[in-house]
């Protein structure tokens, strides 16, 4: 079993040699071959898919569930409000700043640290799988969700994101709705034609209004809110056409599709999801996992930012060292005793399981 203080330490080092290599998202490649390199260092056969990589405990076994470690290592571009260098990983009164710190390089590193304390160990009730993930910050297609087919099948997920390690233990999904109300074009002054907006109005005023049955225990209800509409050419001509835009925040009271059913049975216009991609997320309050947090203080809530979590169809916790206020900030940081004190908690609420 692996020194915990000595994890540490590897996992202050490795953050610190990841701020210093620029990893935006679609642009990880050499940040994946640091945590390739660093893994393969410490005995772990790893595994990569484009700038994605996974590895599973030494003794692996099938009949055994699976808990799956993920965060990942893209990272935003630095803003122009940053008056330090992004990439010089420099550490200052406890704190270690430095693009991606924050965001997610020192849950990332942290969980990195307990895949390694456990990694040797026999004779556990579940199997580790560590996924270190791109493309996060952009929810894109070739990050996590490439290698969900490759992971086999996991029991529950824990996603390193900075939540100062309290318990988020559910999060909303995201659906942007394209909708098109359709009429026909006419002369406005003869009263010709079927005005769209004036159709598209009374969809409208159904997303505003509209109440789902069933309410979140952590959210409430599901939102919706018409942000963008479109329509006409001229002053004298009545719109054969109508688009709006609906952003839906699904609470885990119900799946994207569910909802997508709903408004689709109640509205007469088109409607067309950019993507139903981004699930809620949740994990039952009873949970073991869960409960080993809340005995070590840890308050529980739920997300309204999304993160990889959404990708995943299984149950899941959102947890990690760092604070999400600092995310996506100039000057970002985190604090280095975050870090150990990350390690240290994760590895006590997972002893409480394995």
């Amino acid at each position: 079993m692996a020194d915990i203080t000595a994890l540490s330490q590897m996992a202050l080092q490795l953050l610190q040699q990841l701020i210093s290599i620029p990893s935006f998202s679609k642009e990880e490649d050499r940040t994946a071959g640091l945590i390739e390199q660093a893994l393969q260092q410490h005995g772990v056969q790893t595994h990569r898919k484009l700038n994605n990589i996974w590895a599973r405990n030494r003794h692996f076994d099938a009949d055994k569930p699976t808990i799956l470690l993920n965060s990942h290592h893209d990272t935003v571009k630095p803003n122009s409000g940053y008056t330090r260098d992004p990439y010089d990983a420099k550490i200052d009164d406890g704190k270690l700043f430095g693009l991606g710190s924050n965001d997610a390089g020192g849950c990332l590193v942290s969980l990195i640290a307990v895949f390694l304390y456990y990694h040797d160990r026999e004779n556990l009730k579940y199997n580790f799988c560590l996924a270190a993930t791109a493309e996060e910050e952009i929810s894109g297609v070739n990050g996590l969700e490439l290698i969900i087919p490759e992971l086999g099948p996991l029991d529950f997920g824990i996603v390193g994101e900075p939540t100062q390690m309290h318990l988020a233990i559910a999060e909303r999904g995201l659906m942007v709705l394209d909708c098109t109300a359709h009429g026909r074009a006419g002369h406005a002054a003869r009263e010709e034609g079927e005005n769209a907006i004036y159709k598209a109005l009374a969809d409208i005023e159904w997303f505003r209004s509209y109440k789902f049955p069933k309410e979140s225990e952590l959210f409430g209800p599901v939102k919706m809110s018409v942000t963008i509409i479109n329509a006409g050419s001229q002053h004298n001509v009545v719109p054969a056409s109508c688009t709006f835009t609906v952003d839906v925040r699904v609470t885990d009271a119900y799946r994207n599709e569910e909802v997508l059913e709903i408004i689709r049975q109640h509205v007469n216009c088109d409607v067309k999801p950019r993507s139903i991609r981004l699930k809620p997320s949740s994990i039952d309050k009873n949970h073991p996992f869960v409960q080993a947090g809340v005995a070590l203080g840890r308050k529980t809530y739920g997300s309204p930012t999304t993160s990889d979590q959404a990708l995943l169809d299984i149950s899941s916790i959102k947890v990690g060292p760092g604070d999400s206020a600092r995310s996506h900030m100039a000057d970002e940081f985190i604090y280095v005793d975050e870090i150990a004190e990350g390690i240290e908690m994760y590895i006590e609420m997972l002893e409480k399981i394995i």
